[in-house]
């Protein structure tokens, strides 16, 4: 039996941020957490790091009866990616795909009010940003967050996980100037069997950890 590796978010954040050490306790950086699982991760890393947290709001896209399947994802600031090998295996109809998006923008924007509460996103242009997840499948996600993050000029982007798939890794190489991952496991089918406690993070979690590293600052 394969033993887990991480024991929950916040241990995989610790080890994750044992591999950023060249980033700690400079002014010019940034994290960026995917709600809402990357945010406990996130956390731990800014606190390691002694870096401003904030999120990049990040909607995955599913097929449409199969969920859990992502066939592409949208991010703050109108940005989209598709999984053109996805679209081309279901066969989705362009309403129903337009039905998607547009019932993910409307998610999207209640994630932003929900977990911003009236703050404006931290500033990104020029900075060096680490964005980070709790884990990369598909890459969908995080590639549309990657290009959402660079069309705002940061100085440097570094995309950063717990865990990956490799062949995902590489692909995200022309997305940002580094890619980090802790572990990149041949086979990865599922990100939650390579923790412990995979417990979904509640969106109370999330604000309550940004409001933490606010009084932190």
């Amino acid at each position: 039996m394969k033993a887990l590796r991480f024991s929950d978010r916040a241990h995989a954040g610790r080890e994750l941020a044992a591999r950023l050490g060249e980033y700690a306790g400079r002014d010019d950086v940034l994290v960026l957490a995917l709600p809402r699982g990357g945010v406990p991760v996130g956390y731990e890393i800014a606190r390691h790091l002694r870096a401003p947290l904030d999120v990049m709001i990040v909607r995955k896209l599913g097929v449409p009866g199969s969920e859990e399947l992502a066939m592409g994802a949208i991010a703050s600031g109108g940005f989209r990616v598709m999984n053109p090998d996805v679209l081309s295996s279901v066969h989705i109809s362009d309403e129903k795909l337009n039905s998607s998006i547009a019932l993910g923008q409307r998610e999207l924007e209640r994630r932003e009010s929900s977990f911003r509460e009236g703050r404006p996103p931290l500033e990104i242009a020029g900075r060096t940003v680490i964005l980070v997840d709790d884990g990369i499948a598909t890459g969908a996600t995080m590639r549309a967050a990657a290009r959402a993050v660079r069309a705002q000029n940061p100085a440097l982007l570094v995309i950063a996980t717990p865990v990956a798939a490799p062949e995902t890794l590489r692909a995200l190489e022309n997305e940002a100037a580094e890619v980090i991952a802790v572990l990149a496991p041949s086979s990865l089918s599922a990100i939650g069997e390579w923790y412990l406690d995979f417990t979904q993070t509640s969106e109370e979690e999330v604000r309550s950890l940004l409001a933490k590293t606010r009084t932190q600052a």
